[in-house]
């Protein structure tokens, strides 16, 4: 610490200040926030000193777009940005035309840093705002990140910021469907092998997002949109320590978009092509009754996967039936609920629909028992291929789309459901396209990132 001082003394008082906080520190959690204080100014002492001996290097100097005549400069100007350590100042040369022609002006070294005209935040400070929008509210992010910048960021710029990135990741993804809709399919993603010899799991479901009703207006009553919601995943086996196997989620994807099937129905065939559908083992599609969604599997998954329709739900409807046949106060109610339940879970799904065909012939059945029996029946009937549980049991196959509905809640309901939240259609997209690339990896390649593991 002293030899540290002592180098330093000449160079800024106010570190001197901070280093003797660094000493007069009592508890452990003052010590890293004070040292943290002395880390943060030095990084940008470091840095701006770098910057001043790039800035004396001789400068390339591009031609005027308007006459053509090679740049001139025009001497030192200051420019200022904030950063992840602090604000950042350095001196470097811009130049004008010669000739005097209405240019903007221009200063090699911004251009070689990758620092835009006009802007005012470093980059990675915007992707850590992004990054931090993913989750929590915008206001919520900017405190955030105020704190670990020791700067003012406002709300507003982190929106902003969460806006363009998620704009750019939309343009990725109509880029891959439209070079996909070319006839050009998508480099699968790299597998180990352990993990290619994993089955692969798809599904899909919906969720209700409140959004304005007119636009950017908070004004009125709130009008309720429906997104779907995709997931791919491998499954994997693991042993709990009392000896039960559970299955795990791997390389789990997600896909959503603001619409219907018909919207979502190539961006999930993407991202199937990304996870080998076409390689893998085994493939599984979990869903529950909704009808769009077993038409996109018959339509676009039948091929590759096997149908499984969710067994929960499967039997919430069972229980509908008993419940109108047999009144579901009654003790012959639960007890027949529970026999064909057992049945349809341990592979007698052909008995659970002889027992509904045999209620619909019971005389003096009153009309609502009767339509709520018929449209049970009619239900597991036309799911028949899709109820045989035991198998999917012995394949070590999952029988609920319980990895849906999670998926559901944490991208969407979390992030979007919050209190007193209404989203644009703008504003709701472009955030979900920022928190899928999240959640898919590949977060640091929208923002040009190469992070270290272990930061």
């Amino acid at each position: 610490m002293l030899c540290l001082n002592d180098s330093i003394r000449h160079h800024d008082p106010s570190v001197q200040r901070l280093l003797s906080a660094v000493e007069e520190a009592r508890s452990l959690t003052t010590l890293v926030l004070a040292a943290w204080q002395v880390g943060r100014l030095l990084t940008v002492h470091l840095i701006e000193a770098v910057l001043a001996a790039r800035a004396c290097q001789p400068s390339a100097w591009p031609s005027c777009p308007k006459c053509g005549v090679a740049l001139r400069s025009k001497g030192f100007a200051t420019r200022q940005v904030m950063s992840l350590c602090g604000p950042i100042q350095w001196r470097r040369r811009v130049g004008r035309c010669p000739q005097g022609c209405a240019s903007a002006q221009v200063a090699p070294l911004d251009d070689a840093l990758g620092v835009p005209p006009y802007q005012r935040t470093s980059g990675e400070l915007q992707a850590l705002g992004c990054a931090l929008a993913v989750f929590v509210p915008f206001a919520t992010a900017a405190r955030l990140l105020g704190w670990y910048s020791g700067g003012v960021v406002s709300p507003r710029a982190v929106w902003c910021w969460g806006q363009a990135a998620g704009h750019q990741a939309m343009e990725h993804l109509q880029a891959d469907l439209a070079t996909m809709a070319q006839g050009h399919e998508p480099t699968p993603e790299p597998l180990g092998a352990e993990r290619a010899a994993l089955p692969l799991a798809l599904g899909a479901d919906g969720v209700m997002v409140p959004f304005r009703p007119e636009g950017g207006k908070p004004q009125g009553k709130i009008r309720w949109r429906e997104i779907k919601v995709g997931v791919l995943a491998r499954l994997g086996q693991h042993r709990t320590r009392t000896g039960h196997i559970v299955t795990r989620l791997h390389q789990r994807r997600l896909v959503a978009v603001l619409g219907d099937i018909e919207m979502l129905t190539p961006r999930l065939w993407l991202e199937a092509l990304r996870q080998g559908i076409r390689s893998a083992p085994q493939v599984v599609w979990l869903s529950d009754g909704g009808r769009g969604l077993w038409r996109l599997f018959e339509e676009q998954f039948s091929g590759y996967a096997t149908g499984v329709l969710d067994f929960y739900h499967a039997a919430q409807n069972l229980w509908k039936s008993a419940a109108a046949w047999l009144d579901g106060r009654t003790t012959q109610a639960r007890r027949w609920f529970g026999w064909a339940r057992h049945r349809l879970r341990h592979g007698q799904p052909d008995g659970v629909l002889a027992d509904l065909a045999e209620a619909l012939e019971v005389e003096d059945l009153p009309d609502t028992a009767r339509d709520t029996l018929a449209t049970v029946y009619t239900y597991l009937a036309r799911h028949r291929d899709h109820i045989d549980y035991q198998v999917y049991k012995e394949l070590g196959l999952p029988l609920g789309s319980g990895m849906v509905e999670s998926a559901c809640k944490w991208l969407i309901q979390q992030r979007f459901k919050g209190v007193g939240m209404r989203w644009s259609e703008d504003g709701f997209t472009h955030l979900l396209h920022l928190r899928l690339a999240w959640v898919n990896g590949r977060f640091e390649t929208l923002f040009g990132l190469t992070l270290s593991p272990h930061l």
